[in-house]
């Protein structure tokens, strides 16, 4: 397997009082995956309006321009897309979910325990959810088992001012960066794929794991994509 992996924490509890939205970033991505079927843009995960659920997020393919290029942008049938989530801090997966592209439709499993970590992935088929891939005016939404699900062109969320970050590096950019700076991925598309769950559902985390929050229950969680070698 290849694979491409963002990693970011996120807590179980507080999250609407902290007002925290955690997301990873990752536009320039190793130079044998940039700019190919299995690039991770962004993960993103929050709480939702309801607090009991929180909301994932894998954004693939991204600096995707607008008009065409995002119509015929599609999921690539032969990549497989893992949340994994730790529950006990080791940095190792205790529970998955995984999305993979077969024909018009996005096809869910989980989330699952598993005991594989690393390289290799099955597909538990035992735990199974389908939603239809949206365009940008016919929009999917599967709702199974009190979870929701998404696959789709999106708008790229992610805000950075690229240029004024180059030049801050370079030592040319006299003040600093600006407020609030210029959107480099406006008009920037990417192919998002969206899971809401019940935090039940993926187990109980453990607790003295972020210093700022010691006594709350946090998972470690990371997104990968890996493609089948042949």
């Amino acid at each position: 397997m290849i694979k491409s992996k963002l990693f970011a924490r996120i807590s179980s509890v507080g999250l609407v009082i902290l007002a925290i939205v955690l997301m990873s970033g990752d536009h320039n991505d190793a130079p044998t995956l940039t700019g190919t079927s299995a690039d991770i843009a962004d993960f993103y995960a929050f709480e939702a309006p309801d607090s009991d659920n929180l909301v994932l997020i894998m954004n693939l393919q991204g600096l995707i321009p607008a008009g065409a290029p995002t119509e015929f942008a599609e999921f690539d049938e032969h990549v497989l897309m893992e949340f994994n989530i730790d529950l006990n801090n080791d940095l190792k997966e205790d529970v998955l979910i995984q999305a993979i592209k077969r024909r018009d439709s996005m096809f869910f499993f989980g989330p699952f325990p598993t005991l594989e970590t690393g390289l290799e992935s099955t597909i538990n088929t035992d735990i199974m959810h389908k939603v239809k891939i949206s365009s940008k005016d016919d929009v999917h939404i599967s709702e199974e088992d009190g979870m929701k699900f998404f696959a789709g062109p999106r708008d790229d969320s992610f805000f950075f001012d690229r240029i004024q970050f180059d030049m801050y590096m370079a030592g040319n950019a006299n003040g600093g960066f600006t407020d609030p700076g210029i959107d480099t991925y406006a008009g920037k598309n990417t192919l998002s794929i969206v899971v809401e769950l019940p935090k039940s559902m993926l187990g109980t985390p453990v607790a003295n794991v972020n210093p700022f929050a010691p006594n709350t229950p946090t998972y470690n969680m990371w997104v990968e994509t890996k493609r089948k070698i042949q």
